[in-house]
């Protein structure tokens, strides 16, 4: 018996929002991972460094394979490997096994993605607006609470339980997508593309080396440098054989069309603005009120300032899909950008109080929820339904090298614009007031790009005559959960 469409929403929306959860679960315990661990404070960041190389390799092969085998079975893939990434973690007594495990979590970090595609598949086309808007800011939500959540966890138990609680989580999602996704006629098969995996994913290795590590390792040095060459080379060869291969990992026909082109970039920028303000609040919420500008919070006050934005990621996931039903994705999309600029705008002029720091987080989480929601229904009406999930996939990996940079260049200014107080060395003020400054730039350039991307028109698997035509999803007619 088919599903009702709002279980089948929640369903994925909740898996969507644990998914984000355990990659800000381990924040409030990096300072002590060294300690925790027996190890340097540089190889504890190793810790996020893994979550972040793993997703970002794992999301666009997750995507091809969900085109291929069915995205119901790869999406329940993904939430074994998170569970079977949370027990490693929370039994691990070393750094390599704690490494390991926050790997294997890395990997889930397509279903958001996957929970996209299914809904366009299963749901009817008056409902998807709303649907993937939901499914689309929970990556958000996640992220927003999941700082105050596990900051309350770590100060009441055992670190361990944090991982345990991940792990349970993503059980009992797996559960529920059982119960409630319907199954597919058959999976649309086609052929995995294995070079061209090899080729992105060793570029997104280098990639997000020198992103994340480029602050220890020196930006000049040779190390950085050359990780950055390899990412670029191996990119380049990767397009040349995507361009030659019948059924490739990413099909860059599609993927360079404006519309799809300008939304995942737009996508990238989102990316960077989204975090922006998390960082540079939860800094400037904790740094002791002897520096004139800090607030002297601990590190739960701090996170649960954050869920505000959270909570009006949530709240603006129908008014993005009544926006878009009305006027449009573009128009959606332009209307979310210019919230965010003016929610940074009116941090960089004002964040001496913390009515302030939650007027700019509330309005930086509506416009992040209103462009979050438009950016599935822009891409999915310009591919076909058999590349629904890669092409998803692509977005969401273009959001998750926008959030990488914004950690690097928060942390790079934050520790290059500092000063000393009380023996301490510690950002200076004019740092936060630049990279909030950064953050509405940001928020602009994704402006000037929506006004860019055409407006959307139906796409076909005619428009590809590469894809089979077996790689259209066909329905039983009462699929069983």
């Amino acid at each position: 018996m088919t599903s009702p469409p709002r279980a089948l929403v929640a369903v994925l929306a909740i898996a969507g929002t644990t998914v984000s959860l355990q990659q800000t679960f381990v924040i409030p315990l990096l300072p002590h991972l060294p300690a925790l661990l027996r190890t340097t404070p540089d190889n504890a960041s190793w810790a996020v460094t893994a979550t972040l190389i793993a997703g970002a390799v794992s999301i666009p092969i997750v995507g091809r394979l969900a085109d291929m085998w069915g995205k119901r079975r790869v999406l329940l893939s993904c939430l074994a490997f998170l569970v079977t990434g949370s027990a490693v973690t929370a039994l691990s007594a070393s750094l390599g096994w704690f490494v390991a495990g926050r790997a294997l979590q890395g990997t889930a970090a397509g279903v958001v993605s996957l929970g996209i595609s299914l809904l366009r598949d299963h749901l009817p086309q008056h409902r998807l607006a709303s649907a993937t808007s939901v499914m689309s800011t929970s990556l958000g939500v996640g992220a927003s609470l999941g700082i105050p959540l596990s900051a309350l966890l770590a100060q009441h138990a055992d670190w361990r339980v944090l991982f345990w609680t991940a792990g349970v989580l993503a059980a009992a999602t797996g559960v529920l997508v059982l119960l409630v996704v319907p199954r597919t006629s058959r999976p649309p098969g086609g052929r995995f593309d294995p070079l061209g995996a090899l080729l992105l994913s060793s570029a997104l290795v280098c990639l997000f080396l020198a992103i994340s590590k480029g602050g220890t390792w020196g930006w000049t040095g040779g190390v950085t440098l050359g990780s950055f060459a390899c990412a670029a080379t191996l990119l380049v060869l990767f397009g040349a054989w995507e361009l030659r291969t019948s059924q490739p990992l990413i099909d860059l026909r599609v993927s360079r069309r404006p519309q799809v082109l300008l939304t995942n970039t737009a996508s990238l920028v989102f990316g960077f603005s989204m975090l922006t303000s998390s960082l540079v609040f939860t800094q400037l919420l904790q740094l002791p009120t002897a520096t004139g500008y800090g607030f002297g919070e601990s590190m739960l006050v701090a996170g649960l300032l954050q869920a505000p934005g959270g909570v009006c990621m949530i709240a603006m996931s129908p008014v993005s899909a009544m926006i878009t039903d009305r006027c449009g994705p573009r128009a959606t999309l332009t209307a979310g950008a210019s919230v965010v600029v003016c929610g940074y705008g009116f941090a960089t002029l004002l964040h001496t109080q913390l009515w302030q720091l939650l007027v700019c987080s509330a309005l930086v989480g509506s416009g992040i929820g209103l462009a979050y929601g438009a950016m599935p229904s822009l891409i999915m009406s310009a591919v076909p339904v058999s590349q629904t999930a890669a092409a998803n996939s692509l977005n969401n990996l273009c959001r998750s090298l926008g959030t990488s940079t914004a950690s690097t260049v928060a942390g790079l200014l934050l520790t290059t614009m500092s000063t000393t107080v009380g023996g301490h060395v510690v950002p200076d003020r004019t740092a936060f007031t630049t990279i909030l400054l950064i953050g509405a730039s940001a928020a602009l350039l994704a402006l000037v790009i929506a006004a860019f991307i055409p407006r959307p028109r139906p796409a076909t698997t005619a428009d590809l005559p590469l894809v089979a035509p077996t790689a259209v999803l066909r329905h039983e007619p009462n699929p069983s959960p």
